[in-house]
Order: C-alpha cells, then sequence, then structure tokens
C-alpha cells in the first residue's frame, strides 16, 4: 500500500480486532452497526420532513443536529489518525517529550489545547498518541485539557461569556491537566496503574536531532492523491472504536432531549454544592460534544450566574463521558485506568468550580 508519511512498522500492524478476536475470526460489532443504521433512519427522517408522535420528532431532530455539530470534528480527527499511523514513534516520543517528566506533560497539554478539534477528534487522536508510545499522564493530560479548548470554540466562548471568564476557564483546565497528568505518571512508577506497552523500549538510546527526523518524515511523504486514500483507511480503522461508542453517544443524547427539557435541568443548577452535584450529573448524561457543550455552559453561566456550574459541565463532561471511559478501557484494556479518569480530575474541578462561584458572586 502506498505510504503518505513513510514506511510502516510492525508495531502498527493490526493483527486483532478491538474484541480481541485473532484477523481470521472477526465478530459482527453490532453496537457499531446498530447505532449507525438507527443514526441513519433517525437523520434520515428529520432531513426528509417525516413526521410522528412528539418524542420521534424531537428525537430524530436531535440525532439530526448533533450529527451536523461534529461531524466535520469527527472526520478531522479520522484524518490525523491516519497520517499518525505513518508517523515514526520515534518522532511522536520526541515532539511530546519524555513520559514521566514536568516537561513532558506540559507539552502535551499544550497539543491539546492547541489543536482545533471537538472532543471526540480529540479522543481518537489521544489513543493514537497512546498506541505510538506516550506516556499514560501525557495522554490523560492531552485529552483533559483539549476538548472544548479550540479556537473556534473559544471565539464563541468569548461572545457567549466574554473574553476573562472564557481566558479563565482556559488556564484553569491547563493547569488541572497538568496535574491530572503528573498524578497517572506518579500511579503508574509506584505500579498501581500499567504502564503503556507501546512506550519506546530505547528511552535511554541517542536520538536523531528532532529537525533531522522531521526532514526525514518530509522527504519520505508520498503527495500522490492516491495516498489520501491510504490515509482515510487506516483513519477508519484506528478511530472505530470511537466511532462505535460515539454514534451509540448520539442516539442517547437524543433520547435525553427528546424526553427531558433542558430547561428543567437549568432551574436545578443554582450556584450551590447541591447545584454543582446536580450539574455533574447532568454533565455525564448529555455529554456528547464539546460543540453541544458550550450553549448549555454559557446558559449556566448568565442565567443561573453560575461560574462554577458552567466550568463543572465543561470540565465534567470531559471526565465522566462514557465515550471517553469506554475508549480508554478497550484501548489500555484496563477499567482501572480508565474509572482513574474522573477520580483523578472531578475532585480538582469541584475545588475549583466551589472557588469560582464564591468569587463570581462576591
Amino acid at each position: 500500500m502506498s505510504s503518505c508519511c513513510g514506511p510502516h512498522t510492525p508495531n502498527d500492524e493490526h493483527n486483532t480486532d478491538h474484541h480481541g478476536a485473532s484477523a481470521g475470526k472477526k465478530r459482527i460489532d453490532y453496537l457499531l452497526w446498530g447505532s449507525l443504521a438507527l443514526c441513519v433512519v433517525f437523520y434520515g427522517a428529520y432531513a426528509l420532513g417525516v413526521t410522528g408522535p412528539g418524542w420521534f420528532e424531537h428525537f430524530s431532530h436531535g440525532v439530526f443536529e448533533l450529527l451536523n455539530t461534529m461531524w466535520w470534528g469527527v472526520l478531522v480527527g479520522i484524518l490525523f489518525v491516519g497520517l499518525l499511523h505513518y508517523v515514526p514513534q520515534q518522532l511522536v516520543v520526541s515532539l511530546l517529550g519524555r513520559g514521566g517528566t514536568v516537561s513532558g506533560i506540559v507539552r502535551a497539554t499544550a497539543a491539546g489545547v492547541l489543536l482545533d478539534l471537538c472532543s471526540h477528534g480529540i479522543l481518537m487522536v489521544g489513543m493514537k498518541l497512546y498506541q505510538k508510545g506516550a506516556s499514560l499522564g501525557q495522554v490523560m493530560a492531552f485529552l483533559i485539557a483539549s476538548p472544548w479548548n479550540s479556537l473556534s470554540l473559544t471565539l464563541i466562548m468569548f461572545a457567549l461569556i466574554g473574553v476573562g471568564w472564557t481566558l479563565l476557564f482556559i488556564a484553569v483546565s491547563m493547569v488541572i491537566g497538568v496535574i491530572a497528568g503528573l498524578v497517572f505518571d506518579a500511579l503508574v512508577k509506584r505500579r498501581r496503574l500499567q504502564d503503556n506497552p507501546n512506550a519506546d523500549q530505547q528511552d535511554d538510546a541517542p536520538r536523531a536531532p528532532l529537525k533531522s527526523q522531521l526532514g526525514d518524515v518530509w522527504r519520505g511523504i508520498n503527495w500522490h492523491p492516491t495516498a489520501l486514500g491510504g490515509v482515510l483507511n487506516e483513519g477508519l480503522k484506528g478511530s472505530r472504536m470511537v466511532l462505535r461508542w460515539l454514534l451509540f453517544g448520539v442516539l442517547l443524547a437524543a433520547a435525553i432531549r427528546a424526553f427531558v427539557s433542558v430547561e428543567m435541568f437549568q432551574q436545578w443548577f443554582g450556584p450551590s454544592i447541591v447545584g454543582l452535584l446536580l450539574t455533574m450529573v447532568a454533565a455525564t448524561i448529555i455529554e456528547v460534544c464539546s460543540e453541544g457543550s458550550t450553549p448549555i455552559a454559557a446558559d449556566l453561566m448568565n442565567r443561573a450566574r453560575a461560574p462554577g456550574n458552567s466550568f463543572m459541565f465543561l470540565m465534567a463532561g470531559v471526565a465522566t463521558d462514557y465515550t471517553e471511559i469506554m475508549v480508554i478501557k478497550d484501548t489500555m484494556k484496563s477499567w482501572k485506568t480508565a474509572l482513574f479518569l474522573p477520580l483523578v480530575v472531578l475532585p480538582q474541578v469541584l475545588l475549583v468550580a466551589v472557588i469560582m462561584n464564591l468569587w463570581g458572586g462576591a
């Protein structure tokens, strides 16, 4: 197969499917194909103007709106995953720095903030970084700091809640990402969590300068248009486990929108401990994509006058999103690692949210 960015490495070959079955005994992914079929049916129903009971129209509208909101982020995420497939592991390690170090965590956090993708596009890239050898702490810092910290959403947040609060949210989320990354790497060192089996085993060996590595990759690029097909093919294969939970998440969020009004949630989300806890629960249930979270977070700021709840809604959605937890579990083969994400992040978010509510109400 034509290479876009250089030759394959043995570690990148797909010898097993995402359920752990051998390549010769692939099983039908009922969750993926069932969710895709239902999304197509309800999306098509709304696009064609098919009417029915009230719940049917609200549900189909939810599917239609969510897919229209997130499709571009998912597509760009697939493209990034496909490109990363051809990037040598040594280059990825060099760009992110050493795992288990403060500089490596800071680099990963900055990379997450600068990459303009929705939460599920970021999730695809984050899992590919893990497969390329990034440390557990770097991957978690990348995921925590990135989902709503993109240029496009930052500009939207400027308009919705103001420049000051937006910049504060970004800065605090980066701090939480760095702290969480350091905690995860510390847990790995103490063998409370498993290390990344894809980590570079020759970490102490001399490496070529970063400029030289980038030059080698650039010279190895195949610019023929057919190479794009290879990139998309690898991106789809690498993103499959994310897509299955993403599509299922669309159906779940559409169901919540059809049967539970956002207004009812907002009435309960005052700047109190109870309001914060309810916000966390709501974020866990209805968070599907960063673009969908942003308007609701702005309403919590402007209508409920609860900046801490707004921050909680954005960050709790990242830490408790079942799509993210399930993909981490599937990729890292560990429920423990996946469940440590909310255990490490939520206490920090809750503390910051309480302080923001006290400060914002002063």
